[in-house]
């Protein structure tokens, strides 16, 4: 599992997702139960993406100190691909998320908890994942091949899905929950347990907190493979998709007032892990330059976002938009 990174950037890496989850922590606490206004959301997203790309120009600068700035322009390009692509991803995962709030009803002032807890299970999930999956390359080529034909397949069947709304109450995992513990017909503030007749019993809260987590666990499986096609160096993979899952609070509270005009972009998501799944099945067999897989990225993205912004006011008149 060797990376290009020096050991200080690991160190500065882990420090500064402490800090930022200190930050947020901080920040959300003082901020109490309240609603976040798209322009907050707005705002927190900007933060976001400025620090992902500021941590990307120390990145290059770093390997460019030991490697040369050719390598460095390489590697910088790689971690913006894989940024790009989990952070795409996040957005199918966040219309989840919508549908899984408005399923129970949460209340938006309640709904900021429940992200953060989904952050921070997702970065350690995703930690454990990564390095797993990087040892498995290292020591099973063939792993590749694994993860581009799952790629391929769940592009696939990503594309016949692309439209149709999930039925949550069909879901296994909530059908479980529901009969393990017994739950309150109502919440109780922010609290995961409540008092009914004398019982401790779970609220609605906590069962949708359990859903994030086994959604998160599902995109994790789809959106590691996709980035170890563009590159097997842990750090990149680890960084990517952290900078990715840390700014998805704000991304799903800004996203949450525009879902509807974003309809098709699980048909562009579709497309992308299909392209990427192709990749990695050829990877022994053409080279596919980081660039053109970054361009490729950005295209399709806009593409289907352009289409669906175009197209929603249409829709709209006939037939609800995903995430109305």
């Amino acid at each position: 599992m060797d990376s290009i990174a020096p050991t200080w950037l690991w160190v500065f890496f882990v420090a500064s997702v402490l800090v930022a989850l200190f930050v947020d922590f901080v920040v959300l606490k003082k901020q109490g139960a309240h609603s976040v206004s798209v322009k907050e959301a707005l705002n927190w997203s900007i933060v976001w993406v400025v620090l992902s790309f500021a941590f990307n120009g120390l990145f290059w600068w770093a390997v460019a100190q030991d490697h040369g700035s050719a390598v460095a322009n390489t590697k910088s390009m790689e971690f913006l691909t894989g940024y790009l692509i989990e952070k795409s991803l996040a957005v199918d995962n966040i219309f989840v998320f919508l549908m899984i709030f408005t399923y129970f009803a949460v209340p938006t002032e309640f709904q900021k908890r429940v992200l953060m807890i989904g952050i921070i299970g997702a970065i350690v999930l995703r930690t454990v994942m990564i390095l797993l999956g990087s040892w498995l390359i290292a020591e099973f080529h063939w792993v590749l091949y694994v993860f581009g034909a799952f790629l391929l397949l769940t592009g696939i069947k990503m594309w016949w899905a692309a439209g149709q709304e999930p039925d949550l109450e069909s879901n296994p995992a909530l059908k479980l929950l529901r009969r393990v513990m017994p739950v309150s017909r109502s919440f109780d503030g922010e609290k995961f347990f409540t008092v009914e007749n004398g019982k401790r019993i779970a609220t609605p809260l906590l069962m949708v907190v359990a859903l994030v987590g086994v959604t998160d666990v599902i995109f994790a499986v789809d959106s590691i493979p996709a980035i170890f096609a563009i590159t097997t160096d842990p750090f990149i993979v680890l960084t990517s998709n952290v900078f990715a899952i840390l700014g998805l609070r704000a991304m799903y509270f800004l996203l949450a007032a525009v879902a509807s005009k974003f309809h098709l972009l699980s048909y562009g998501l579709a497309v992308i892990l299909a392209f990427i799944g192709t990749k990695m099945l050829l990877i022994d067999v053409i080279k596919i330059p980081v660039l053109v897989s970054l361009g490729v990225v950005v295209g399709i993205l806009a593409i289907t976002m352009v289409w669906s912004v175009k197209t929603a006011p249409r829709l709209a008149e006939g037939q609800p938009a995903r995430g109305d």
